[in-house]
């Protein structure tokens, strides 16, 4: 690591005040707007062919004014920081909420952010307040700093596929890295087909992108530096989700092994099953600790923005999907029941665990990254 890095001060990883106010406002309402039959329901007949839920967005994004917290107020947001954006996708992450926060308000909002000139501007500003759904036009599987897929742009005009994006099918707006720059295209128009995909995380649909002729806006000359800024985001920020998840899957198998009795005695009293839930709690509190360090660094700007994200995913990712499959099984046979919502959780850690970067990928960045690479 660098000297400047060195001197970065450490985030601190506790939350304010003002922070668990948040959280606190953010659960009350996904506790009566997002119950997991709701959720549920929802993937299962999805409203105009996605799981959508728009009501819950104008919620949080107008009536709350989440969509717009990374955005400075004097371009139309809360003027908040990353820490902030992070409570809220640990509760966005505990319910599994289908809503495009990750995608549009952070992943979007930040390649918005690194644009300059009136359109990026006015663009920026539709999506802090709600009002527009935006998407990063780069497949959810693609790493910070790793190739991504580019169309053609020829007079204004798009032409060519992209594939795995994610929400893209309830994106008002597309950007679209292209071989000339970063490009904004509004999806209802001709010349734009999105085919959504089967996808094991029904609450975060993928679709393919074709572009045959669609109408663009220049943001930016150059793709790379917004696309990086944006990835980068996600995959930091992704570790505050996964952190949601392994604690609602914690809680609930803990709340069950109480509940549940075998030979009369509550099964959470067997020495086997204390150790396990023992050693996912152990791991549940190093990922907050991860995914604390990443948000905080992110927010301070600290040079150790990469660092911190790398090690945020390549943690976080295996952590989530573990406590998932822990939570399956030790719930046993209700566990093992479609209906039951752990399994909503399981199907979002493994999709996640693929998303922006594998934990591999990530373990090989930051080795790089802290010049330990392997012989």
């Amino acid at each position: 690591m660098s000297a400047q890095s060195t001197q970065d001060p450490q985030p601190d990883l506790l939350y304010s005040e003002e922070e668990e106010a948040l959280r606190s406002a953010v659960r009350d309402l996904l506790a009566d707007r997002c119950d997991a039959g709701a959720v549920l329901a929802r993937i299962e007949s999805p409203a105009d062919g996605v799981p959508y839920d728009r009501g819950l967005w104008k919620a949080l994004a107008d009536g709350m004014g989440l969509a717009g917290l990374l955005v400075p107020q004097e371009r139309g947001g809360q003027g908040a920081t990353h820490r902030e954006a992070a409570v809220v996708l640990e509760e966005l992450g505990r319910a599994v909420a289908p809503v495009p926060y990750l995608t549009s308000a952070v992943v979007a909002t930040e390649a918005l952010l690194a644009c300059t000139g009136s359109e990026a501007a006015d663009l920026l500003a539709a999506l802090a307040a709600g009002r527009t759904v935006g998407a990063l036009a780069v497949s959810l599987a693609v790493a910070p700093g790793a190739a991504f897929q580019r169309v053609r742009s020829a007079a204004g005009a798009l032409h060519g596929e992209l594939t795995g994006i994610a929400d893209a099918s309830c994106a008002d707006v597309l950007l679209v890295p292209a071989d000339g720059g970063l490009f904004a295209v509004d999806t209802a128009q001709d010349g734009v087909t999105v085919t959504p995909r089967t996808s094991l995380d029904l609450t975060r649909p993928l679709a393919t992108v074709t572009f045959d002729g669609a109408r663009a806006r220049e943001l930016a000359p150059d793709a790379g530096p917004a696309v990086l800024r944006a990835l980068r985001a996600g995959a930091a920020l992704l570790a505050s989700e996964q952190l949601g998840l392994a604690e609602w899957c914690l809680t609930e198998t803990v709340r069950y092994t109480k509940e549940r009795k075998q030979f009369n005695r509550p099964v959470g009293s067997f020495q086997a099953l204390k150790h396990r839930l023992a050693q996912l709690w152990l791991e549940v509190v190093n990922t907050r600790a991860a995914a604390r360090n990443a948000a905080g660094t992110l927010a301070a700007d600290g040079a150790d923005a990469d660092v911190a994200a790398a090690l945020a995913q390549a943690y976080a990712a295996p952590v989530a999907v573990r406590a998932a499959e822990e939570a399956l099984q030790l719930h046993g046979g209700i566990g093992m029941t479609w209906e039951h919502p752990v399994h909503l959780r399981l199907k979002r850690a493994k999709a996640d665990s693929i998303a922006y970067g594998t934990a591999g990928r990530h373990r090989e960045a930051l080795a790089a990254q802290v010049d330990l690479r392997a012989p």
